[in-house]
């Protein structure tokens, strides 16, 4: 197992305390299954069977003379090839858990629940009877009681049988069902036995110890498609998580799951903060803890005295990149001045085709970069010398603008031209600043008055604030919900926008549709949303109004923290996304806050909703799209509509047997008892029981039957003898009160 982070310990006085972990299953090898060395006592001695439970979760096998299986093991077989031995193993059972590849490789004897697999299930015989110490050439030479599933196709049996007569020379062979071994075992005689186990749940309605198979029903549910929901509900929740197994899925499922005694009630108010905390259980799973190198002060100061020392080499490297900067102006300065007084002794012609030269339009753009090299060079010299210049504005002057027209030549013209449009961009600018100082006098006075007005009458100010701050709340949720809805293609709004889009984007006139054919198809398709998405992008005029309105709502929820008593921190706006208060983060990481730096917080899963919602399919199977009744409503429909004679059916209802994996599950026998008492009639007397080990009682009923009846009447009208098996056919089945029926 990979390191893992332990429970720190924390103090009484902690308001915050860790959660109590649980740790995930890890499936390990548990180790090979030693041989049995006891067969000497039970050799040749046909009056001990060999009692095999042959379900489709675990394999259990033992002498019908004992009270306990002597080895139980899954149905699963692996091949595993040693490279340095050039050789295949085949590993049955725990023994496959061996090696992650064989782990992986495996394969399963079953499908669903009937044996399918039957090089795998010959793996499985070969498995069980060398670990029970029979190794004889000629055969195992005792009987064999093995259960199967109800209503087991005839191919299945038909291959079992072949299998068990001619690879292994069973003397006899006897079939049953699980369940009513197990309702034997547990002294059931009149009643109705519900199965649940790893993949179907049945209902089996039993009269002086024989099944009525003709009404027997099947759920297809069970613990398997339980640990299946599970791992998807869990892959939804946690969809970042690290890969699982079905052996720890199946571990949370038994160890943390129960059923509900009102499930609507009780999921109402799961995540409530004051109650999560006993209900949420955090899962840890394994993982590799980042460990950083914690460096000492020495080491700490030579960094920081070499990050000093980068710093002094960039700032020096800045200081002559400014240096040289500086002394490239101050030679282009010099060159433009010179050429400058150039021009004052050169004609008109060579002074304009030198400045075109020189990239510029006349003499005055020459005189305008003059006079900003200066203006900079002034400026880097002042900031290395640390004086700090107040920036001047120079009111220009527009000579040209008062020379009639006809005094100048075309090059004054454009030149005046130009000077207009300045002085009209110099004035606008004047008037803005003078708007904007009109604004901050207007603000300023509307704070005296609001200062004032809080000071005569706090209590209508406050009403006032809290009104605008409540309308400025409503509208940001408006427009959000908005959002929301045309992001959605299926929403109103979206469908009513695109309808708008392609009218204004019709070429074609408005014309008025004929009576029953006025249906607009614009949005049913996707390339119609396409366009529309491309085109109902955020505007940014509406980006910037909600940024004006966060910021006044902001503004005006600071003043009522300072001046309103009534008004405290959970009352801001963002404290709805406090993680106290939000159903997402309980949901997802139960009553304390996420560091998602955590390592052992960031491989935890949170159980809370999960463990009740599991194990209710069972009663509403469409929680997890199964098209089939739940199993209450099954039973009442078996109990009062199907079984007719009213006393049969009065003596089936005192006695409803729990048996398999699911009755395992805390609160299933209570839930059961509640709903079923409000289906029967009123009055009715009727009881609700569970086997004494659901999971063991099988082969323990299957073993009192072949000890308490081997060699007499019963026995010898329930097994199927070699003689049988030769002279009828392999599909030749025997019917007995325990066993399926022919069909």
């Amino acid at each position: 197992m990979s390191p893992t982070a332990t429970e720190q310990p924390s103090s009484p006085s902690s308001p915050n305390p860790p959660p109590k972990l649980y740790y995930v299953y890890e499936p390990k090898f548990p180790g090979s299954t030693p041989q049995a060395d006891d067969y000497s006592k039970y050799r040749g001695d046909e009056n001990v069977a060999v009692v095999i439970d042959n379900g489709s979760w675990n394999t259990r096998v033992g002498w019908s003379t004992e009270s306990a299986p002597r080895i139980a093991f899954p149905p699963i077989c692996a091949k595993y090839r040693d490279r340095k031995l050039a050789r295949t193993f085949t590993l049955v059972g725990n023994d496959a858990y061996a090696d992650s590849n064989s782990r992986t490789a495996s394969k399963n004897a079953f499908d669903v629940n009937v044996v399918s697999n039957f090089d795998v299930m010959e793996n499985i015989l070969d498995y069980s009877f060398l670990k029970l110490g029979i190794d004889d050439d000629e055969g195992i030479g005792h009987p064999v009681v093995m259960t199967e599933a109800l209503c087991n196709p005839t191919y299945s049996r038909k291959t079992m049988s072949e299998l068990l007569f001619e690879a292994y020379h069973a003397p006899s062979v006897t079939y049953g069902l699980d369940s009513l071994f197990s309702y034997h075992y547990n002294g059931g005689n009149t009643g109705l036995v519900l199965s649940s186990s790893h993949t179907t749940t049945h209902l089996i309605p039993v009269v002086n110890g024989k099944g009525i198979l003709s009404m027997a029903t099947r759920l297809n549910w069970g613990c398997s498609q339980a640990v299946e929901f599970l791992t998807k509900l869990l892959a939804l929740k946690y969809p970042g998580f690290p890969k699982t197994y079905p052996q720890q899925m199946e571990s949370l499922v038994q160890e943390h799951c129960y059923v509900s005694q009102n499930y609507k009630a009780e999921m109402s108010g799961y995540l409530e903060m004051g109650s999560l905390d006993e209900r949420d259980r955090a899962i840890q799973f394994p993982f590799t803890e980042i460990v950083k190198e914690q460096k000492s002060e020495e080491e700490l100061a030579r960094i920081a005295e070499r990050r000093k020392e980068s710093g002094r080499r960039l700032q020096e490297q800045a200081a002559k990149m400014r240096l040289e900067k500086l002394k490239k102006k101050e030679e282009e300065l010099l060159y433009y001045q010179h050429l400058l007084e150039r021009g004052k002794t050169e004609t008109k012609k060579n002074l304009s085709r030198l400045l075109e030269n020189e990239g510029f339009r006349d003499e005055a753009q020459l005189e305008k970069r003059i006079k900003e090299l200066e203006k900079s060079i002034r400026r880097s010299r002042n900031k290395d010398l640390g004086i700090e210049e107040e920036e001047e504005e120079e009111i220009p002057t527009f000579p040209l603008l008062d020379t009639p027209d006809e005094d100048l030549d075309e090059d004054g013209i454009k030149q005046k031209k130009a000077q207009r449009l300045l002085k009209a961009n110099y004035e606008a600018r004047l008037r803005l600043r003078v708007e904007k100082e009109k604004e901050r006098e207007r603000l300023r006075l509307e704070a005296e008055k609001e200062e004032e007005r809080r000071a005569n009458d706090l209590e209508g100010w406050i009403s006032e604030k809290r009104s605008m701050r409540d309308g400025l709340v409503a509208k940001l949720k408006e427009r959000e919900q908005r959002k929301t809805q045309l992001s959605d293609r299926k929403s109103l709004a979206s469908l009513n926008r695109m309808k708008a889009i392609a009218h204004l984007a019709s070429d074609e006139p408005t014309r008025k549709r004929r009576r029953g054919n006025d249906e607009d198809t614009f949005g049913a398709d996707d390339d119609d949303w396409a366009i529309y998405r491309d085109i109902a992008t955020v505007n940014e005029d509406e980006e910037e109004e909600d940024e004006e309105m966060q910021t006044e709502l902001k503004s005006i929820e600071a003043q009522l923290l300072r001046y309103d008593p009534n008004f405290t921190e959970d009352s801001l706006q963002g404290a709805g996304t406090d993680w106290s208060k939000s159903l997402i983060h309980a949901f997802l990481r139960g009553c304390r806050p996420f560091d998602p730096e955590n390592q052992a917080e960031a491989n935890q899963m949170h159980l809370n909703v999960e463990r009740i919602r599991v194990p209710e399919v069972i009663f509403e199977p469409s929680m997890a799209g199964i098209d089939q009744a739940g199993i209450v409503e099954v039973a009442s429909e078996l109990l009062l509509n199907r079984i007719t004679e009213k006393e049969q059916r009065e003596s089936i209802y005192k006695d409803i047997f729990l048996t398999g994996g699911y009755a395992l599950f805390q609160g299933f026998e209570e839930r059961l008892r509640t709903t079923i008492m409000s289906v029967l009639p009123f009055e009715a007397e009727f009881g609700v029981r569970t086997a004494k080990d659901p999971l063991l009682d099988a082969w323990k009923g299957a073993a009192l039957w072949s000890k308490t009846n081997i060699g007499g009447p019963i026995w010898e009208g329930a097994r199927i003898t070699r003689a049988d098996f030769d002279e009828k056919g392999s599909d030749y089945i025997k019917e007995h009160n325990l066993g399926n029926v022919v069909g």
